[in-house]
Order: C-alpha cells, then structure tokens, then sequence
C-alpha cells in the first residue's frame, strides 16, 4: 500500500461522519415503528441536496466512476456526499485505508434532526433506537469506526433503556443534547441512571455541533437582506452564529462539574466535538472564578473535592478546528485536554488538518509526548481504550 495521509503515525480521529441518504435512517424502521420518522428532507446541506444526494448514490452503483474517485486522496478529494466513504461502509473502510487512522468516532450528520426534536415520546426514542442500530451496523465490520448513537434525556427512564440497548448493539459514545430538557438540567439527578451507566461501560458521553440552542435567530434581524450559510444552506451557520456554538456546551459542563456530577461519576468522560476549543482556556478560569466566588453560599460548591477546572482536566476532551492554534492551546491548558479531529466528509475539516496542526505544534515548540497526546493519547482516554 502507498503511505496513507497519516503517513506511518499514530492518529485517532475524534470527528467523522456519514452523510445520510434520503431513506438512511427511515429504512431502519421496524413494523412497530413504520411512519414515525419520515424520509430526509433538509435545505441544511446546501442548495440542491436531494439531486447531490441523488449523483453519489448512482457514482456508488457505476464501478468505473468509484474507481476514478478512489484514486484520488481522500482528505483532499471531494467532500459531502460526493466524497468517497460518505455513507457506504465497506467504502468508509477502504478510505480509512487510505487515510491511516487508526481509530475514527463516527457521527450521524442530519439524521438526529429528524425526531429528537419531537413532543411524541414515541417518536423520540423509535429514533433514538433506529439511529443506534444503523450506526452500529455501519461500524460493525471494522474495529477502527466507532459508532457514535444519540439519547434524548425526555425521559430519564427511556434514556436508561437507549444507552443499555445500544451499547449491546455496539455503540462506542452516546451524544446528548447540551440545553436543559423538560425543565430539567442536564445534571438533575433524574439523569444519574444514564451516567451511571455510560461509566460502568467506559462509554463516553459526546457534545457536538447542532446539538444546543445557538443564537438567537433575533440577531439576524437586522434590517440588511439576509444571507445564506457558507454552503448556502438556508440559516444553518452563519458568522454570527459561529461564536455562540460552545455556549450551550459550556452551560452543561458548568453544570455536570459544579452540581457534582463528575464527582459523584469519576469515570465518566465527555467529549466536545466540532465545537471548537479557543473558548476553553479562558472557560477553565471561568469555572474556578465562579466557584471561588459563590462557594461561601453554595452547599454543592463548597463539597466539591477539588477545583473546577480539574474535573474538567480530568474528565473533558475537546477536538479542534483545523485553523485552531493547538500549540497556543497546550501553553495555555495543558497537554491533555485536546485531540485531532477531521471532520472528514465534512467541508470544515479542510483539506489538509495534519499540516495545519503540525505547523503551529512547530511553531510552539510542542515536545513529541504533548503531541502525542494530541494526535491519539486523549482520544485514548476519551474512549477508555486502556481498559
């Protein structure tokens, strides 16, 4: 085999994605679940999506087109569903080949979207269980894809139900939801059964983009015409909305580290994925102000057995953008916080993330054991693969 992308390298992806066709999660319904979930319908993907959808489902049918497309490098080559492994299996491994990643978290792209936002129970958790086994049956056949599944915490006993289900299915992390549900906070002790569960399995729990409240759409009322997203997309992302994405995040880390969470579960880690990670250094000083400042009047403050920002250190990872400064990011937090994410298919994890990563570990002088770190140590730790 010719040297892959990683060239020879340790490296654990902490980011990924299938692109879904238009019956990719309805297919999986069972007879009991038949109409829940409709077909995919989304402009979030860009303009024109059902015919993109359309072109890669017939490239994959023509073995002459799948064979010009896999001959050219994958990281770099098309993205979106025209890239090569987008939502096939046997291709995604085939491109893993090609890409020399050890390990890669596989998320779901627009799938969640089309019930976890549902007022029908029902509804909810047919998805949850449909998603789970579709994603569990696209990793089962190669080690190196994890399958990453989705629980709505709607009902905390439902949610127990999801995570034990789908960890017998295969299921390697589960994403929630960032924002507080049905009145509750994400660190009600309603929600103690799901973390303790995920801890007993060394399965980690996973933020990522899309799945918090973003801005508030009143900012964009502004009196200007209204733009499109950077894949005109309708209002999926735009600039203003790119600073607000780790706020709802950073709400649910406040709470699972101030309301004991982390302390009661020791073992349970959590991933902040595709979020970005500039906000952390200054969020650990944060999470220590806060509590310095209120512990006096705060019982659950003042029992907690060490400073915030350490439970954060011992039990969060955060993956990266690509133009992200990683070396300015380990001066400021520590080596062991944040990992190597691709984003692959996805237009945003750019078309070389390796080289823009080793030019600024270069450019801060990052000793090879903090870089290690980078590239696999804390996924490793994310994912409990030493246990």
């Amino acid at each position: 085999m010719s040297e892959t992308y990683a060239a020879g390298r340790k490296m654990y992806d902490a980011d990924s994605h299938i692109m879904e066709t238009v019956d990719w999660l309805s297919s999986y319904a069972t007879p009991e679940q038949e109409g829940l979930i409709k077909p995919l319908a989304t402009d979030k993907g860009g303009a024109g999506i059902l015919g993109t959808i359309q072109k890669a489902v017939e490239r994959l049918e023509d073995p002459k087109a799948t064979a010009e497309l896999a001959e050219q490098p994958v990281i770099s080559g098309p993205k979106g569903w025209s890239a090569y492994g987008a939502f096939d299996p046997e291709e995604r491994s085939k491109a893993l080949d090609q890409l020399g990643f050890e390990k890669q978290l596989v998320f779901p792209t627009f799938s969640i979207g089309q019930f976890a936002q549902s007022s029908r129970l029902e509804k909810v958790y047919a998805g949850c269980d449909m998603l789970n086994r579709r994603m569990a049956d696209f990793c089962e056949n190669d080690p190196r894809l994890m399958g990453v599944g989705f629980v709505s915490l709607k009902d905390p006993k439902l949610a127990e139900e999801t995570v034990r289900d789908g960890i017998r299915k295969g299921i390697e992390a589960f994403w929630v939801v960032s924002d507080p549900i049905d009145g509750r906070s994400p660190s009600h002790l309603d929600h103690d059964g799901v973390w303790d569960l995920l801890q007993a399995n060394n399965v980690p729990l996973v933020l990522h983009i899309g799945g918090g409240r973003g801005l508030d759409g009143a900012y964009h009322e502004t009196g200007h015409e209204k733009t499109t997203d950077w894949l005109g997309g309708g209002e999926n992302l735009r600039g203003k909305d790119f600073h607000a994405i780790s706020h709802s995040p950073q709400n649910f880390l406040t709470s699972l580290i101030y309301d004991q969470v982390f302390q009661r579960f020791p073992n349970l880690m959590c991933g902040v994925i595709e979020i970005g990670a500039t906000w952390v250094p200054g969020f650990l000083r944060t999470l220590d102000q806060g509590h310095m400042a209120f512990k006096k009047f705060e019982p659950l403050l003042q029992g907690l057995e060490m400073a915030p920002s350490e439970f954060f250190q011992r039990q969060v990872r955060v993956s990266l953008f690509p133009y992200e400064d990683i070396g300015w990011l380990i001066e400021q937090s520590g080596p062991d916080i944040f990992m190597f994410a691709s984003d692959f298919p996805h237009p945003e994890g750019g078309r070389d993330p390796i080289g823009r990563f080793d030019a600024s570990l270069d450019d801060a002088d990052i000793v090879a054991p903090h870089r290690e770190a980078f590239y696999h140590e804390n996924f490793s730790s994310l994912m409990s693969l030493g246990k």
